[in-house]
């Protein structure tokens, strides 16, 4: 598929907020990815598309949870966890991408792994830091991610889980588990 043909299924899928958001996470994932050494071309793709899935219906993804094989528990959660966990579901039937770390940093990007590779980190902290993003948590993340992506990660984990804890809502298990990866092994 053409960069042109892939844009135009991005487009197809967002708004153009979303839109723009997904193409300035693609920029910063390639700078992360030529920081930390990491695939420039897959970082780049992962990036563009961590979001592809986004602004799909609620009721679209609870069905496709139940119809294809994915764990029921995730019923109990909602779009944010969803557009990653699930997501690559739609980013390989309508896109038609079959990497593995590719699809992998996708599904990642919204809850983290505990075994995250590079690439996962870059596409989780590049969702976090790219330019339009200016709370001042986004700008220490992003002056850490200048020189050491684990502690970018570990921000990013730090702040999901206040906001998460703040709003009084469930944290995804994983999320925890990273965090607490990203703190007793990596610290």
């Amino acid at each position: 598929m053409s960069r042109a043909e892939l844009l135009n299924h991005l487009h197809n899928r967002l708004d153009d907020a979303r839109y723009a958001h997904c193409l300035r996470v693609e920029e910063t994932a390639r700078q992360l990815a030529t920081r930390f050494g990491a695939d420039v071309d897959r970082a780049g793709l992962a990036g563009l598309l961590h979001d592809y899935a986004k602004q799909i219906p609620n009721a679209t993804y609870r069905e496709t949870i139940v119809r294809n094989g994915f764990d029921q528990d995730l019923l109990a959660y909602n779009r944010g966890i969803w557009h990653g966990l699930v997501g690559t579901w739609f980013i390989q039937q309508e896109v038609g991408i079959t990497d593995k770390l590719v699809l992998q940093a996708i599904e990642r990007h919204t809850t983290g792994d505990p075994d995250m590779s590079v690439l996962d980190q870059i596409i989780f902290v590049a969702d976090f830091i790219e330019p339009a993003r200016d709370l001042p948590i986004e700008a220490k993340a992003r002056d850490a991610a200048a020189t050491d992506l684990d502690e970018a990660t570990r921000i990013e984990l730090e702040n999901t889980l206040v906001y998460l804890i703040e709003k009084r809502w469930v944290v995804y298990p994983k999320t925890l588990l990273t965090y607490n990866a990203f703190v007793t092994t990596r610290a």
